[in-house]
């Protein structure tokens, strides 16, 4: 069987909420999901979800070749682009290509890929995330509580630009969570958006409140100092890695010790994941890969020896798409389709766009009044 071509297609996700981080919020809860089809002159279809622009510029090293040779192919298409580099959205084609690839090699052997790569057990353990940044206190309570109900133990929350508000909805969350664990797991995320010091300041303050279990990008992805001084002075784990595209960028994390937990983005593909798995796992570091539409990369985390958990993000699917998992019991159960387990109804996807991100300013943007914010809040005055 042979790679003959591709079609791209998309979709969207309703969240039925305001979804977001600090960096911006989507309040009509609408986001796109892009969808990569690779055809075969077999009849099999491969599916592979993410941002895919660049597809074009990779299929050539993918045309034509067995889709079993993945991991091969992957490296030909890394080197198709080596001139030019292989990060953003260049890494994401090549990451949707890999899903299908993944998804072609299972369904040629008739089973479901996480039996491929070599997993004893369906259920991937996992922890709740919201993406609840623009949620109401009230709002965020009720959301939460429907994870609590699902039999979720642990849960992240998206904060960073108010530590009262951040410690309070730590508090909220493991209230709801104490009903399925003595001790819930909790972890915040601040996706980048403070430096060393604010990171170890805040951190003091919330653990003298609580048991942190993670901070998750607490400095700027690149900033393996800063990742590893935040490391050596809270005792919660530093978690990091979603928006690193290829394992050459966390050899200077790896090098500095600016890892406590190893995460990945699940937009970046099956192989990535696994090779970055291996390298934390020679360092005797969990992994923990990122949430995505559909959970691709579940499968993969069944097979590893290094997971903590998988981010799970709703238990919705994208229109059009069918998805043999389930989210209960506190993670996701993969089903026995073969393949990725995702069946696409092109009669039922919904090409709409949503509002897009709300937000115009950032964490990372010059912000009014700039240079002023040692001041106390409230006028100068001269």
């Amino acid at each position: 069987m042979k790679v003959t071509g591709y079609r791209s297609l998309v979709t969207t996700h309703d969240w039925g909420r305001p979804v977001g981080d600090v960096n911006g919020i989507i309040q009509d809860g609408i986001t796109e999901v892009p969808v990569l089809l690779l055809e075969t002159d077999g009849g099999l279809t491969g599916v592979g979800l993410g941002q895919h622009a660049d597809v074009a510029r990779v299929f050539r090293a993918v045309e034509g070749k067995d889709p079993r040779a993945v991991t091969a192919i992957y490296d030909a298409m890394l080197s198709q682009v080596f001139k030019s580099g292989h990060a953003g959205a260049t890494f994401g084609a090549i990451a949707a290509v890999d899903m299908a690839l993944w998804d072609l090699k299972a369904k040629m052997a008739d089973e479901p890929l996480w039996r491929t790569l070599g997993a004893l057990d369906r259920f991937i353990t996992g922890y709740a995330s919201g993406l609840c940044h623009g949620l109401s206190d009230d709002e965020f309570a009720a959301h939460y509580q429907s994870w609590g109900d699902r039999g979720f133990s642990s849960a992240k929350v998206k904060g960073g630009a108010n530590l009262t508000r951040d410690i309070e909805r730590l508090k909220t969350v493991r209230d709801i969570m104490s009903k399925n664990s003595a001790r819930p797991g909790l972890m915040l995320d601040v996706n980048e958006a403070w430096n060393a010091k604010q990171a170890i300041r805040h951190l003091h303050e919330i653990e003298m409140q609580l048991d942190l279990t993670w901070i998750e990008e607490p400095v700027r992805r690149w900033d393996a100092a800063g990742l590893a001084n935040v490391s050596k002075a809270c005792r919660a784990a530093v978690a990091s890695g979603e928006n690193l595209t290829g394992l050459d960028q966390y050899a200077p994390l790896f090098e500095a010790g600016a890892l406590d937990v190893v995460q990945t983005g699940s937009v970046w593909g099956i192989t990535h994941f696994l090779r970055v798995a291996l390298a934390a796992h020679s360092r005797n570091l969990p992994i923990s890969p990122v949430g995505y539409d559909a959970n691709p990369v579940a499968h993969a985390a069944a097979a590893v020896p290094n997971l903590i958990g998988i981010e799970v993000q709703d238990w919705k699917w994208p229109a059009g798409l069918s998805v043999d998992q389930s989210v209960e019991s506190g993670g996701i159960r993969l089903g026995d389709r073969p393949g990725l387990g995702i069946e696409v109804n092109e009669a039922e996807l919904e090409p709409k766009a949503g509002d897009g991100w709300a937000a115009t300013e950032g964490p990372h943007c010059r912000p009014p009044q700039a240079g002023l914010q040692l001041a106390p809040t409230g006028h100068i005055q001269k």
